[in-house]
């Protein structure tokens, strides 16, 4: 994998994506339906798959692509893969909250190495480098030419006074549970992977995931994360969260600064 390409190409192809959500979402009304999980889907989600899908499909044809939108056809298995969810947080975006994001990310060996994050209503991208550094672009978000980024890098967390972010759509009693083992300054609310790239700015220390996901709404965040020196880790037993699984379903997980005092279950 050529990762001075991949980068070029996902960064674009978020950019073009995020455009055409961002019609739908300015737009009067949209089509919203739901699938066989009973999650919603709406125009957004299929415009922005078809054209991301296609842009990959293109650039790298001999490497698998596994998306939210076409996971019913996912049987094959692979060590590299492109995982790409084109509308993360659809329940923000049916809601007109702002907190959707476009991820796409590539896996290596179960693990997500590259990955580019793009909020177009909140103007915020954060991507991977070619050498696996993150950095955080501050527009204008041309999807030919790179504006200005800076750097990002996790917090050196005060384990007294740790800044927490949670989800918005799907906070609950276990979820503050665990917060209540930390000796927590403040706790902040945000949809989609954002929670990732809050930790991985330092803008939060912990992020705790007590519910479920998938790894297409995980892999580009939690690229992100690692290339701002984040981990990530299953929250039943502390270890690496990995890629590549049986039906691409993740279990609880924890985000954080390496320097947060980790507590058990």
């Amino acid at each position: 994998m050529q990762y001075d390409e991949l980068i070029v190409t996902i960064r674009r192809l978020a950019i073009e994506a995020g455009q055409k959500i961002m019609e739908i979402y300015t737009s009067e009304d949209f089509d919203v339906k739901v699938k066989s999980d009973d999650s919603p889907v709406t125009e957004a989600d299929e415009a922005a798959d078809a054209l991301i899908s296609a842009g990959l499909r293109a650039a790298f044809p001999d490497v698998m692509l596994v998306t939210e939108e076409q996971s019913a056809s996912h049987s094959a298995k692979g060590d590299t893969f492109l995982i790409v969810d084109p509308l993360d947080g659809t329940k923000e975006f049916i809601n007109r909250r702002g907190d959707f994001t476009v991820n796409i990310a590539l896996v290596e060996q179960g693990v997500p190495t590259r990955g580019v994050v793009y909020a177009p209503a909140r103007e915020r991208m954060f991507y991977t480098l070619a050498d696996g550094t993150s950095v955080e672009e501050v527009g204008p978000f041309a999807p030919e030419v790179a504006g200005e980024t800076r750097p990002i890098r996790v917090a050196e967390s005060d384990n007294a006074a740790l800044m927490v972010v949670a989800s918005k759509s799907h906070r609950d009693q276990a979820t503050d549970d665990y917060i209540g083992k930390y000796s927590v300054k403040d706790t902040k609310s945000a949809g989609s992977s954002l929670k990732f790239c809050l930790v991985a700015t330092g803008e939060a220390d912990l992020y705790p995931r007590v519910g479920r996901t998938m790894e297409w709404d995980t892999a580009a965040g939690h690229a992100v994360l690692s290339g701002a020196g984040g981990k990530v880790v299953r929250f039943d037993d502390l270890s690496p969260l990995t890629y590549g699984k049986d039906g691409y379903a993740n279990p609880f997980f924890i985000a954080f600064a390496p320097s947060v005092e980790l507590k058990d279950a």
